[in-house]
């Protein structure tokens, strides 16, 4: 896979698949790439979609300075100037979907629309009861005990299949690989815990799409729901049903490309 060093001073693994406007995927908390496996082919057959390691995972380096939504943010703004892409739909899935909101907010001009699935603004009492759980396996290095606790981020349905443990097997390089990547994990969580932007969302000019499951329990629907009320002119999308849950592209990675590629059809890039 290509690497290269943006002006953030970070060297980032990414790939691009498909050929039409550019479609930036910003992965969430803890995992690289091969994560977004399932959800790839939908969109890359509509899509130039570019699909990026965060620094310190999978491929990418981890450099210096703090890991915020915002320096995250500013990584993905410097890699689509590195790409020589002047202007992208944004889609971020959880953490990632935290990072397209500042990106979407310090970088209007770089953002065509944005695609906020499983988000949020700010944490409630709930929520950051379940990211401190999922955080403290990484805290203490017990990887066995973190992959455990992901289970959280799927639906009942999945976690009842015999057979779920060999589901999750060819998804486990996608998660951290190294005592270095699940320090740069912790980090991650800090920041999903430390994210306070329901106030600044108001200011995204994109046209948005917050998308969400009703099963997600890290980032539940009432968060996702506050944010899509906070952007003038966002629209909601709830899906329901089993396998709603965090890992919606996972679960149902056809349903998921449905709605997005519906939505930002609707939204031609302006060259």
């Amino acid at each position: 896979m290509p690497r290269t060093t943006v002006r953030t001073g970070v060297t980032l693994n990414y790939e691009v698949h498909g050929e039409g406007e550019p479609l930036l995927l910003v992965m969430g908390t803890s995992g690289a790439i091969p994560l977004w496996a399932q959800l790839l082919p939908g969109l890359a057959e509509r899509h130039r979609v570019i699909a990026f390691d965060n620094r310190g995972l999978g491929g990418s380096d981890r450099g210096e300075g703090p890991i915020t939504a915002a320096s995250m943010a500013e990584d993905a703004s410097a890699l689509l100037e590195a790409l020589d892409v002047p202007r992208a739909h944004a889609l971020g899935w959880s953490l990632g979907s935290a990072v397209v909101q500042e990106l979407a907010i310090a970088h209007p001009q770089q953002v065509a629309s944005a695609v906020l699935y499983a988000t949020w603004g700010r944490c409630d009492g709930f929520q950051r009861s379940i990211i401190s759980a999922l955080r403290l396996p990484y805290a203490v290095g017990d990887m066995e005990a973190a992959l455990a606790v992901s289970g959280l981020a799927f639906s009942p349905e999945i976690l009842d299949r015999p057979d779920f443990a060999q589901l999750m097997e060819p998804m486990l390089p996608a998660f951290p690989q190294n005592a270095e990547q699940v320090a740069v994990t912790v980090e991650q969580w800090d920041a999903d815990l430390e994210l306070d932007t329901i106030d600044r969302v108001g200011g995204i000019e994109a046209p948005t799409l917050v998308v969400v499951g009703e099963q997600d329990l890290l980032t539940p629907p009432r968060q996702a729901k506050a944010v899509a009320d906070a952007i003038p002119k966002a629209r909601f999308e709830l899906v329901t049903g089993p396998g709603s849950s965090h890992c919606l592209h996972i679960e149902r990675p056809g349903d998921l490309v449905v709605i997005v590629t519906g939505f930002l059809g609707e939204y031609p890039m302006q060259f």
